[in-house]
């Protein structure tokens, strides 16, 4: 039987409005670094992610391209975006160790998210910036969760349907060029894809290592050392 990660279910005392801390932090803190970027000599375009870097040996910007926005809505979009699909996925992942899982998990979407782009995109020299492909990868691993509180398979009807809907409004949206706030740029509907593609599959190992971290720390009432 394919495993299915057992999920801490959310405190229903908990209004549904209090985000975790954690998720607002991560989405103010777009906003916040485009505030920062507009005041740089280059408004940050030297951090940006250019595909011709990767045969240059230069992937730097692989990470600090989701750290810029091309605009104040592409900015506030996204964060709305990683509050509302970020809330869930922090709220599962609780703990001693969730916080660094979760954002492990959020820079490492972001990261495989622009490299997936820029392996299509090897002889462009324009450049790219967002978190969007990061924001997509939460979206992805949200798709999966279910309220009953487990990781639903790949398999399961509504993961398949939800993500090809996903990757419909995705398509459309990326063809037609409907970026608000980023006027004269394309979007890159690519990195979105590869990012919630990636979310969709580390979001159950990364359950399964959640749940044995949290086993590993758990301690009994006793005094002596849990065991092993």
């Amino acid at each position: 039987m394919p495993w299915s990660a057992a999920i801490p279910e959310p405190d229903r005392q908990e209004p549904w409005t209090r985000a975790p801390l954690l998720a607002v932090l991560l989405a103010a803190s777009m906003p916040a670094l485009f505030f920062l970027q507009l005041r740089l000599p280059d408004q940050g375009i030297q951090w940006a992610f250019y595909p011709v870097d990767l045969e240059a040996g230069r992937p730097g910007g692989l990470f600090t391209a989701m750290l810029l926005h091309g605009g104040w809505v592409h900015a506030v979009m996204n964060a709305v975006a990683a509050l509302a699909f970020g809330t869930p996925l922090v709220r599962a992942l609780s703990g001693r160790w969730g916080a660094a899982m979760f954002l492990a998990l959020y820079i490492v979407c972001g990261v495989l998210s622009t490299l997936g782009y820029g392996l299509l995109h090897l002889a462009s020299n324009q450049p790219m910036v967002g978190a969007s492909g990061a924001v997509f990868g939460l979206i992805g691993a949200t798709t999966r969760l279910t309220p009953g509180g487990r990781v639903a398979r790949l398999t399961d009807r509504h993961v398949l349907v939800t993500s090809v809907g996903w990757m419909g409004v995705n398509l459309i949206t990326g063809l037609l060029g409907l970026g608000a706030g980023v006027e004269g740029a394309r979007i890159a509907w690519e990195a979105h894809a590869f990012g919630f593609i990636a979310g969709l599959l580390l979001v159950g190992p990364l359950m399964r290592l959640h749940a044995l971290s949290q086993r590993r720390f758990d301690s009994g009432a006793g005094w002596g050392d849990p065991p092993a």
